[in-house]
């Protein structure tokens, strides 16, 4: 292992030890974030078990399907939040208070500095409920999971975390140029509800609606790939893969993605004007 690696490690390791303290000094606040966060968590478990006593499937997936889905989307989301969210909301603060000189001056790579300073550990708890979630999901199925499923569902649960860190810095990027981008991070909000339901139920069953959902899953499969992130692993751990273009199409983009908001990233800072000057 290289010298910069371990020195990574550590930071990183010093910025966890930080945030761990920060939730304890103020435990109150930790606790009730645990608590809003199972009790979420048991209202999506809720409407779902509603919805699945009335229908025995949902554009073909069935109850513990489904619930395999929702786990897998809950995964990505709270390592999202717990990790890279907090970061990339406090940019636009960092350059309004002139504070990103000061890690601008720092000798470590200034990207993993913004993205991993700050933690909101409280959604750890969503990680081992969601963990939960899909452990009940795969016993309700009861076919075996081999250790290539396993191998497969880990990667692209790493897949669709580089999508949506990918998309989220290169939304906080744009703050050099707007100051406050409260707006972008609406869009950010709104269009990652399309990832929260799998990509079979933009089918669409009614002639008058089927061209939207058609427009809505070609763009969001094949442009931005949201409706592929959550349900490419989902059907890798939960269902048969019958092809592997989807899996392909969700690497690739997530790749590229990370590539570009990166190339966008550093572009942004060229064009920051320093608090000082």
């Amino acid at each position: 292992m290289s010298e910069t690696t371990t020195t990574y490690r550590r930071v990183w390791a010093t910025f966890f030890r930080n945030a761990l303290v920060r939730e304890m000094t103020f435990r109150g606040n930790f606790l009730i974030n645990l608590v809003t966060r199972a009790f979420w968590f048991a209202a999506q478990i809720t409407l779902f078990k509603i919805i699945y006593d009335n229908v025995d499937f949902i554009s073909g997936w069935t109850e513990p399907q489904y619930f395999a889905f929702m786990a897998t989307g809950m995964l990505i989301n709270a390592i999202i939040e717990a990790f890279f969210m907090p970061n990339c909301a406090n940019f636009s603060e960092l350059i309004r208070t002139g504070n990103l000189d000061f890690a601008l001056l720092k000798p470590i790579d200034t990207q993993f500095l913004i993205s991993c300073e700050k933690m909101e550990l409280a959604m750890v708890n969503q990680i081992v409920l969601a963990l939960s979630l899909l452990s009940y999901a795969l016993y309700q199925i009861g076919e075996p999971v081999s250790f290539f499923q396993v191998v497969a569902y880990v990667t692209f649960l790493g897949v669709g975390v580089t999508f949506f860190y990918s998309l989220m810095i290169a939304l906080a990027s744009a703050s050099v140029w707007m100051g406050r981008n409260q707006g972008l991070y609406d869009f950010w909000f709104y269009i990652t509800v399309f990832a929260r339901y799998p990509r079979s139920i933009y089918d669409g069953v009614d002639p008058d609606t089927l061209e939207a959902g058609e427009i809505l899953q070609s763009a969001f499969t094949f442009i931005i790939p949201i409706l592929l992130v959550v349900t490419v692993p989902a059907e890798l751990i939960a269902k048969s893969m019958d092809s592997w273009n989807y899996p392909a199409i969700a690497l690739g983009t997530s790749l590229a993605g990370l590539v570009v908001s990166r190339l966008f990233f550093n572009f942004a800072l060229k064009r920051y004007r320093s608090a000082s000057s």
